[in-house]
C-alpha cells in the first residue's frame, strides 16, 4: 500500500539527548512557548522538526521551559521520568531515547517520502511507554507499547489537526515501529500481512533504522544490516540509500 499511514506481551528494544541552546522562530524569545496555544505549537514544533539539524535542541528547551506542561504535550513531557532498561538503554529515560532519534531521523528526512509524517512519527514512537512502563521481577519492561502507542498518537494528533491522513499515517509507523525486532527474531507479535497494508515500507524501515540507531553504542553497519534483513524477510523490492 502506497499511502503513508502509519498486541499480546512483547519485549521491547529500545532507545537519548543533547542538551542545546534554543531559538525561538517566532520572536527570538526562549521557548517556553505558553503563550502559544497548542495548535500553534504543533506548527512551530513541526518546522523545526521538517528543518532542524538537530531538532532536539529545540524540543528539549520546550521541555525545560514547561513548553510540555499544556495538553496534549504533557504525554511526550511524562517519558522524561519514564525509565527504560539500562542493558537495552543506556541512555536513560524514554524522553532521552526519543530525543536521539529525532536527531538521527532529521539526518534521513531527505530519504521518506513524507518528511513531515515521517518526523512526527519519530517523536511519537514511543508515546505509548509511558502508559505501559512497568517494573517486573527486577526487569523494566514496556509489554505493547507500539499498539498503546498508536492510539495514544491519535489522540494526541487529533487535538492539534484536522488533517485525517496525516494522523492515521502517523499512528500506523508507531503502531510498526518495533516489526524489524520482530520479523529478524521471528517473534510472533509481527504482523507483516497488516504491516504492509496499512504504511509504505519504504518509511517503516527508515523509521526502524532511527529507532535502532537513536540509542548508546549502537554500531552504524550492524544497523543497515539488520534493516536489510527486515526487508528481505518482508519479501519487498524496497531498498534504503543510507
Amino acid at each position: 500500500m502506497n499511502n503513508r499511514k502509519t498486541g499480546s506481551k512483547k519485549q521491547e528494544a529500545g532507545i537519548g539527548v543533547d542538551q542545546g541552546s534554543i531559538d525561538h522562530r517566532n520572536d527570538g524569545k526562549d521557548n517556553g512557548s505558553r503563550s502559544l496555544i497548542p495548535r500553534q505549537l504543533f506548527e512551530e514544533i513541526t518546522d523545526h522538526l521538517c528543518s532542524d539539524q538537530h531538532p532536539s535542541a529545540y524540543i528539549n528547551g520546550l521541555l525545560k521551559k514547561d513548553g510540555f506542561d499544556v495538553h496534549p504535550f504533557s504525554m511526550l513531557k511524562k517519558l522524561e521520568v519514564t525509565p527504560q532498561s539500562p542493558v537495552h538503554h543506556p541512555e536513560g529515560c524514554v524522553w532521552n531515547h526519543v530525543a536521539l532519534v529525532v536527531d538521527q531521523a532529521a539526518q534521513v528526512r531527505h530519504l521518506s517520502y513524507n518528511p513531515k509524517v515521517f518526523m512526527w512519527a519519530a517523536l511519537l514512537h514511543d508515546i505509548g511507554k509511558g502508559e505501559t512502563t512497568r517494573t517486573r521481577k527486577g526487569r523494566i519492561v514496556s509489554y505493547d507499547h507500539d499498539t498503546v502507542g498508536m492510539n495514544l498518537a491519535i489522540n494526541f494528533l487529533t487535538e492539534l489537526t484536522d488533517d485525517d491522513s496525516f494522523i492515521q499515517q502517523v499512528s500506523k509507523l508507531v503502531k510498526y515501529h518495533m516489526h524489524p525486532l520482530y520479523v529478524n527474531k521471528s517473534l510472533p507479535f509481527g504482523d507483516v500481512k497488516g504491516m504492509k497494508a496499512e504504511t509504505d515500507m519504504h518509511e517503516t524501515a527508515l523509521l526502524g533504522y532511527c529507532d535502532r540507531m537513536g540509542r548508546l553504542g549502537c554500531k552504524t553497519e550492524e544497523e543497515k544490516a539488520n534493516i536489510k534483513e527486515f526487508l528481505e524477510r518482508c519479501g519487498v523490492d524496497v531498498t534504503l540509500s543510507l
